[in-house]
């Protein structure tokens, strides 16, 4: 008789921890269903803001200002929430966990999967992008191995500034190699260390996330992400399982 495995999304997340525990960071969970405040507003992405465009969101019906969290940037927000009513200046998180963004689905896209948020945080200066750098070339190269081609570049966020994307060289039987965005990152930006109790005098830090099924495509060379969501049980069997 077969016996029964971990999902490789499982596998991924616990691989993943190890690798930032290993750098400092504990594990965080929240909600599913959110509320505007730690999806948006206090990520500084009130109403009307640009970066609302960025995020296809499934609102619930008859529940105004509640939704299925687009991110899990919104644990962040609640982590830093703590932080400031028991009164410290320094954590590292991450955070595993479903989020749910309305829109067509392709080899590289869902309407829900996966995602790996995490930031770090600690007194003005001792955190900066310099080790946001350090931090998330030591974990893909770790992750996906010494040879991962990794590079940053400029973008635009509500919740950082300044914001980058990292991309990470792609390879996958039959298709074209090419660059794959897999993180958003950057220097939280002063509101939302406010909007979370804290000074952003006393207290700065970085902050990422990115999707683990495409984490886990660019290590195994997966070709579509929709295999992840299939059922299929050839597919769960196609990983390797370390023993707890």
């Amino acid at each position: 008789m077969q016996q029964g495995r971990l999902h490789p999304l499982t596998i991924a997340t616990r691989d993943i921890a190890d690798v930032f525990g290993r750098m400092g960071f504990g594990v965080a969970y929240g909600p599913e269903l959110e509320d505007e405040d730690h999806v948006f507003n206090g990520l500084n992405i009130p109403p009307n803001h640009p970066a609302r465009s960025m995020q296809d969101t499934f609102w619930l019906k008859g529940a105004p200002g509640e939704l299925l969290r687009t991110h899990a940037t919104s644990v962040s927000f609640r982590e830093l929430e703590r932080l400031a009513k028991e009164g410290g200046t320094e954590l590292r998180r991450i955070m595993p966990g479903k989020v749910f963004r309305n829109e067509a689905t392709d080899a590289t896209h869902e309407a829900q999967f996966y995602q790996i948020d995490g930031f770090a945080v600690g007194p003005t200066g001792s955190v900066t992008l310099a080790h946001l750098k350090g931090t998330l070339e030591r974990f893909y190269r770790e992750y996906l191995g010494p040879d991962a081609r990794i590079r940053f570049r400029p973008s635009f966020f509500g919740f950082t500034e300044p914001s980058v994307e990292v991309d990470v060289w792609f390879e996958a039987p039959g298709k074209e190699s090419a660059w794959l965005e897999v993180a958003g990152a950057g220097m939280f930006h002063p509101n939302v260390i406010k909007s979370a109790g804290l000074d952003p005098e006393q207290v700065a830090g970085f902050a990422f996330g990115g999707g683990l099924e495409r984490l886990i495509m660019v290590k195994y060379g997966v070709p579509d992400v929709r295999l992840f969501h299939s059922g299929d049980v050839r597919f769960t069997y196609g990983f390797s399982e370390k023993k707890v």
